[in-house]
């Protein structure tokens, strides 16, 4: 088995918090149970390019478990936990090529170690395998029977590929699923920002002004916790409809231009470049601090930060000091990458159990697919989404109504009326 880890001693350690992880995901163990029995993936090869936590940690067992021979890269080179990397090769004998820190070089290393693999499916992060697939190593995009894309970034890129009509491959945008955007974003991205937050600096939220640039489902679970922990929240948005959302959620709504001026820390949640820029540097206060929970490190100009910037200062683990030129401090947290994941742990365990149990179905269900799909983004199906709804919900000890014979009656006819 090839694999590219820090230290397999690490392993111990992280079999037992991929061990903990997995209580809190059962909807992902009851597949788990099943592809053990039924083998749907047998035989085929999973290139994934995902975040290496535990809970990644426990959907690589599912894959295997099916039947799948399976490669894991990391999808950002300070989201992985060596730990984590180091059990899935000596405990479960998952090929794993991933290095908190790695450099450019060794991450596209990694990115080209997982196609060697000659995938038949891939699950991505951000679209670098795609991308890969699409630029330097096209001549195997014939052999992707279907992709997964779990991110909103990634499945920004995918649809602008999808629109130009070169996607030589059906992908699937899990990142639309129900089941992921509207937990994994909202309360898993959420809580684990302002975790990532408040251990890189120990900073007390209560009575500090936060800009949150971005009020999509990950911006305004992110602004919804600041809002609760006591701090004075401002949105930054481009969408109309997103800005008046934010507005009626009782938060003040202004341009970033205005917002440099007033914030204490500020958060990017956009999918965009460069949200913070020179002009915005400018204005910030003397030890104001940035950070970004998108998922590429381009939503900061940390070029522009640099040219103004007489000095630059590790000053805690994931804080660096920026000295500007006009004397006034900006603290930049996790290299302007993912906080989230470069100084936490990412998102709690329950709610990835959803996500990665949305994967391995999907995945499944491409796999199981007679006649090719078309080369397209394809949103997952309905039913995997009902079934796991219906799961989590039995896992949580909460039960639901369900229509009577008269109310299925009523609500599929179309002669009731005043």
């Amino acid at each position: 088995m090839k694999y590219d880890v820090k230290s397999l001693k690490l392993a111990a350690e992280g079999k037992q918090r991929i061990e903990w992880a997995d209580r809190d995901m059962p909807v992902l163990a009851l597949i788990r149970k099943r592809f053990e029995k039924e083998k749907p993936l047998k035989g085929l090869r999973v290139s994934a390019c995902l975040h290496v936590t535990t809970e990644t940690a426990n959907l690589m067992r599912t894959l295997k478990a099916g039947g799948a021979s399976v490669m894991l890269v990391a999808s950002n080179p300070l989201s992985t936990q060596d730990d984590t990397a180091a059990a899935l090769v000596k405990h479960y004998d998952i090929s794993t090529f991933a290095i908190k820190g790695e450099g450019r070089t060794t991450y596209y290393k990694h990115l080209n170690a997982a196609l060697d693999h000659r995938p038949h499916l891939t699950l991505d992060d951000g679209a670098d395998l795609v991308t890969l697939l699409h630029t330097k190593r096209t001549a195997q995009a014939s052999e992707i029977r279907g992709s997964l894309e779990e991110t909103t970034t990634g499945v920004i890129r995918l649809r602008a590929l999808e629109k130009t009509g070169k996607l030589l491959f059906p992908v699937f945008a899990v990142n639309d699923a129900l089941t992921k955007y509207l937990f994994d974003n909202r309360y898993g991205t959420g809580q684990s920002t302002v975790d990532g937050i408040i251990r890189a600096t120990d900073m007390l939220i209560a009575g500090k002004i936060v800009v949150v640039a971005g009020y999509g489902w990950c911006g305004r679970g992110f602004a919804s916790r600041m809002k609760g922990m006591g701090a004075h929240v401002i949105v930054t948005e481009v969408d109309p409809i997103k800005a008046i959302e934010a507005a009626m959620d009782g938060f003040e709504v202004m341009t970033m231009d205005k917002a440099s001026a007033k914030g204490d820390l500020f958060c990017t949640l956009t999918g965009d470049i460069h949200v913070l820029r020179k002009e915005h540097f400018q204005k910030m206060k003397d030890g104001a601090t940035v950070c970004n929970s998108g998922h590429f490190d381009v939503e900061i100009d940390l070029p522009s930060l640099k040219k103004l910037s007489k000095s630059i200062k590790r000053v805690r683990p994931f804080v660096d000091a920026y000295v500007m030129k006009n004397k006034k401090t900006v603290y930049v947290l996790g290299e302007g990458r993912l906080i989230n994941l470069a100084a936490a742990h990412g998102h709690p365990a329950s709610v990835m159990d959803m996500s990665f149990a949305t994967q391995a179905l999907t995945l499944e269900y491409a796999a199981m697919q007679k006649k090719p799909l078309a080369s397209a983004v394809h949103i997952p199906p309905v039913a995997i989404e009902q079934w796991i709804a219906k799961l989590k919900l039995a896992a949580m000890g909460i039960a639901i109504d369900t229509l009577t014979a008269e109310q299925k009656e009523y609500v599929s006819a179309w002669l009731h009326g005043t």
